[in-house]
């Protein structure tokens, strides 16, 4: 049953995109962050849904869709760099086998991110996306919110919509999405207008955020935790009184600690001694690895190059002696260890060259949405503070991301790389605005004085 209502529901949404294509974007959006041949049980599970949506989303805007406002961006070039030079990387990979593994995903990721904004060339298109975006990714966190309140969670052993360790539904990558993602929930329901009805959908945004929230205590991911903290920093730039911010979300702090897991808080407490964690300490001694590493082939090893890591490190642990403690320290061979890092990630598999491009890419997307930020910061008009909060929305949660990204292998995610799309259209379409502005004849120029002067006052 649940694979025929998965099924009726692509279909539909195939037949509507015979007249509207964008649908089919739209789509390719809703299946490969919610990946419901994942989902299901039978037929849908033998079906590539995943690349069959992905040649209709590119068919549809080539073959059917309207060009016009189309147009290609700078950070969109990168992002092709970027898959070219990964592409090079995968030829000549140290591991052959397993970067051709993850490539088969990757490279979908990035085309898509650099598809994405030629798509959306009007601001409803855009929302749309947006919401989408926001709608998709809540299937999985309402899921793994609720398991959360039922049964505590764990880590590496809650399970959201699905029993799978990849994707979104893979622990710290959902607590990381599902925090960054937080300021576009809010902006989707006070500025949308795809769904007028402010009420209903500031509850379900509520709601969803709570979850949203919960996703890092259900998941037992300190990089979860640390993301909310940068969140909570974040927001104070736009609120107006930013101590009774601070205290009330102190506040809230002390008075949910009671009620969270002993085994979550216990964790959390290893945030700061990772020498006594094993898999932190394995963290510290993989990055030490790739710097060496990368000294050596600074042109990266291609994807999962981290499978040729071999290093000792000691770790610190207390034992008890009597009614005494005592620091010994344990030495640990390990070997073929992930890099728990986007920036090891990125910077091991592509060396130096794919380092740079993805740096810079992130980088641009910030200084643009500060752009947009800083235009309209002191206009007080709707539409200006509509667009100043997107700005403002996707810059939190890019930080948020950049953060997180730290501890997480997370460079290359699609959900991300989608957020990077939205930020490249939604900068485009903020300069052919600008751009029009300033092309508006000013009713207080005199026709024809080519200096600009006002009326009466041409020399």
């Amino acid at each position: 049953m649940r694979d025929l209502v998965l099924l009726a529901f692509v279909a539909a949404v195939v037949a509507m995109g015979l007249r509207r294509p964008f649908l089919w974007v739209l789509l390719y959006i809703y299946v490969d962050i919610v990946a419901p041949q994942k989902v299901g049980y039978g037929i849908i599970t033998s079906i590539s849904l995943s690349m069959l949506c992905f040649v209709a989303a590119f068919a549809g805007y080539i073959l059917l869709d309207s060009k016009k406002g189309s147009k290609f961006a700078l950070r969109q070039g990168l992002i092709v760099a970027l898959l070219i030079w990964c592409g090079i990387t995968t030829l000549t990979a140290d591991f052959p086998q397993a970067a051709a593994e993850k490539w088969d995903w990757v490279w979908k990721s990035l085309i898509f991110a650099a598809f994405l904004p030629l798509t959306l060339r009007t601001k409803l298109r855009l929302e749309a996306a947006a919401l989408i975006m926001v709608l998709s990714a809540a299937s999985i966190i309402i899921s793994a919110g609720i398991k959360t309140v039922l049964s505590g969670g764990g880590y590496g052993t809650l399970v959201s919509l699905v029993q799978d360790n990849s994707g979104l539904y893979e622990g710290s990558t959902l607590s990381t999405v599902a925090i960054a993602m937080i300021p576009l929930i809010i902006w989707v329901a006070r500025h949308g207008t795809i769904f007028p009805e402010r009420k209903p959908a500031m509850l379900f945004a509520a709601a969803l955020v709570f979850a949203a929230l919960l996703v890092p205590i259900g998941t037992q991911t300190r990089t979860g935790l640390i993301c909310i903290a940068v969140l909570g920093v974040l927001l104070m730039r736009a609120v107006r009184h930013r101590f009774l911010f601070a205290g009330l979300a102190g506040a809230a702090m002390l008075v949910a600690i009671p009620f969270l897991p002993a085994s979550y808080t216990e964790r959390m407490s290893t945030i700061t001694e990772y020498q006594g964690d094993e898999s932190a300490s394995t963290r510290v001694a993989v990055w030490g690895w790739t710097l060496d590493y990368v000294e050596e082939n600074p042109l990266g090893g291609g994807f999962d190059s981290f499978l040729g890591n071999s290093f000792t490190y000691d770790m610190r642990n207390t034992v008890d002696l009597g009614n005494t403690q005592a620091v010994v320290y344990e030495e640990v061979t390990d070997e073929g260890r992930a890099f728990h890092s986007a920036y090891f990630e990125v910077l091991g598999e592509q060396g130096y060259p794919g380092f740079l491009i993805w740096a810079v890419l992130q980088g641009l997307g910030l200084w643009h949405m500060e752009r947009i930020r800083r235009r309209y910061r002191s206009d007080t008009g709707k539409d200006a503070r509509r667009w100043h909060s997107l700005a403002t929305a996707l810059q939190n949660g890019q930080l948020v991301y950049l953060v997180g990204a730290a501890f997480v292998g997370v460079g290359y995610q699609p959900f991300m790389f989608m957020l990077l799309g939205l930020q490249i259209a939604f900068y485009s379409l903020m300069q052919k605005e600008w751009a029009g502005e300033e092309d508006q004849p000013r009713p207080w120029l005199r026709a024809g004085d080519a200096a600009g002067r006002p009326a009466g006052l041409s020399a």
